[in-house]
């Protein structure tokens, strides 16, 4: 039950992960343990129970084959593959012939066969020393609901599809499925108890644009289902019993944030160009070519970073070259003449494709370049696709996770002979594509003078260079804080590929979390970076503040950062001429 708060305002702080601001009734998803019936079966109930059990992971899967397709649709590949792990759970044959022997040897009926079985799994996963293992027990329980679910013909809380007006979701927890079949039109916002902001369910809280605030701690237990609530994605609050006072501050917030959108929408045609004259290049990340429409409402120049992953993740055999190229051109002809930067296979680490399995140490085992250099077979017609697709616009290709000069001349010489093939059979493409790579692991920041020598551009992947550099994963609650791209070796890793490369006459981009984040860019400008690519939904407050920004402040942030030994201390220098530039991008919250 929950506890007995004071009668009145309550305020309740946690951590922003999704913008906006809502306000509504409360409805507060428990989190009782289900009751799930135990009783003996007849001998000759067995096979109708074990039948019955095959009927409720098939429904299981559908469901989450359902879940998943339509968060690719809506958000893109890599959102999709966080359900890879529940499809796989439902195929592991050692559970699934743990629970065949309960109903079969042991009489027992399916829906407690299955409920004792997953409960030894998910409580062993949590006990792991290993941190990749306790969070794939989330998973399991996750699942586990869903199959129980379908055997007792229970509709799950998980199922919001019934609601019949305005609520903001109190829970101690949501799961990314639940997360991502949310009715925007019904749930306008969310808190949790639990939660960061790296956190799967707090991504696709931003990719849906639902006001998101997690961490509140036991906020469950001091809700009741019926209050009203004003939740604040922004600050980080939930404020329960808002009073007159305080729905008219918020209202004036809103009223602030429609007027600078629409300030927003009337740069979009506004070229990316410092007070002082220096043109930098603002771009989209993308997840297929569904996104273009986003793109093109953003004003981004092109795209920076077109994630191929959402065609190789989907069910069935690799795709083929034809359906690639066909992918590949329909961005390239929708965004012509502005670039296109076509990012090869990367797949691994926590986007897992069908036969691959787990790794103790996934991010740094069998995933991007190193899969598609040991498989010849999955790699060439990717090739052959993007300069086929080539011909048709202003494409460039870009190999991930390079971390020696090796991969990148043996990545170069399979390009090269998939060049002489489709010359010898006359088929058209750019022969001066540009090829690039990614800088987003240390040893290739530290390679870049050799690397420059062998590509025509790179980006910057902040969000794994810092991973890899300060030894975080960002997924991780417990560490994740320390997650800190203005850390200054991440800084220095810049700067070197930056000097690198504009010694030999190349560009550098970076398509990391960081390029999106306006309180970051004074300080990427000041590093000297050319281009920054980003979510198409942040690129207009990117250039509010780009075209606010003088590049002698922010080459004078830089080299006062550069010298600054905490990476606090740079964030906040950094955030400071932000503000200073761009006030109104920082008033909320």
């Amino acid at each position: 039950m929950p506890e007995r708060e004071p009668a009145g305002e309550r305020v309740y702080r946690g951590i922003a992960v999704a913008g906006g601001v809502a306000h509504a009734r409360i409805l507060r998803l428990g989190q009782a343990s289900q009751e799930v019936p135990q009783h003996r079966l007849e001998e000759g109930e067995i096979d109708a129970e074990m039948a019955r059990f095959r009927d409720a992971l098939v429904e299981t899967r559908r469901q989450i084959a359902d879940v998943q397709r339509r968060v690719s649709a809506a958000m893109g590949a890599q959102e999709a593959g966080i359900f890879e792990a529940h499809l796989m759970v439902l195929e592991d044959p050692s559970l699934l012939d743990q629970v065949g022997s309960r109903v079969r040897g042991d009489r027992e009926n399916a829906a407690s066969a299955f409920h004792t079985v997953a409960g030894k799994y998910a409580a062993a996963l949590e006990a792991a020393d290993d941190d990749y293992l306790r969070e794939r027990a989330a998973d399991l329980r996750d699942l586990s609901t869903r199959v129980l679910d379908n055997l007792l013909g229970i509709v799950g809380e998980s199922d919001l599809s019934r609601l019949t007006g305005p609520v903001i979701v109190v829970a101690h927890d949501l799961s990314p499925s639940t997360t991502a079949m949310l009715d925007r039109s019904k749930v306008l916002g969310f808190a949790t108890d639990v939660g960061g902001k790296t956190s799967h369910t707090a991504i696709i809280a931003r990719k849906l644009s639902i006001p998101a605030v997690v961490g509140l701690g036991d906020v469950t237990r001091k809700v009741r289902n019926g209050e009203y609530a004003l939740i604040d994605g922004h600050g980080g609050t939930l404020t329960v019993n808002p009073t007159d006072a305080t729905l008219f501050q918020y209202g004036q917030i809103r009223e602030r944030r429609a007027a600078l959108d629409e300030r927003l929408r009337d740069l979009r045609s506004q070229p990316a160009i410092t007070m002082d004259g220096v043109s930098l290049v603002l771009a989209a990340n993308i997840e297929d070519p569904g996104d273009i429409a986003a793109v093109k409402e953003s004003g981004a120049e092109g795209v920076g970073l077109f994630r191929t992953e959402f065609l190789f993740l989907e069910p069935g055999a690799a795709p083929d070259e034809e359906k690639q190229y066909a992918a590949y051109r329909a961005v390239a002809e929708a965004c012509a003449p502005a670039p296109v930067v076509i990012r090869t296979l990367d797949l691994g680490g926590d986007k897992l494709f069908a036969g691959q399995h787990h790794e103790a140490n996934p991010f740094l085992g069998w995933r991007a370049i190193r899969i598609s250099l040991a498989d010849p077979a999955l790699f060439r017609p990717q090739l052959r696709a993007v300069l086929r697709a080539s011909a048709h616009g202003n494409v460039k290709l870009m190999y991930p996770m390079i971390s020696c000069l090796d991969e990148l001349l043996a990545a170069n010489a399979l390009l090269e002979g998939c060049r002489a093939e489709l010359r010898r059979d006359g088929v058209a493409f750019d022969e001066r594509m540009e090829v690039g790579v990614m800088i987003e692991i240390p040893s290739a920041a530290l390679i870049a003078p050799a690397l420059a020598e062998h590509a025509d551009f790179f980006s910057l992947g902040t969000n794994d260079l810092t991973q890899y550099t300060l030894a975080v994963d960002r997924l991780n609650q417990r560490v994740a804080h320390l997650h800190t791209p203005t850390h200054p070796a991440i800084l220095r890793l810049i700067q070197l590929t930056v000097e690198a490369a504009h010694a030999r006459g190349r560009w550098v981009g970076v398509c990391g979390e960081m390029a999106g984040d306006p309180a970051a860019i004074p300080l990427l400008v000041g590093l000297g970076v050319d281009e920054l690519s980003a979510t198409p939904a942040v690129l207009p407050a990117a250039k509010f503040l780009l075209r606010r920004l003088k590049l002698a402040e922010a080459k004078a942030l830089a080299a006062e950062a550069l010298a600054c030994p905490g990476a606090a201390r740079i964030q906040a220098l950094s955030l400071a001429v932000a503000k200073a530039c761009a006030p109104e991008l920082f008033t909320e919250g």
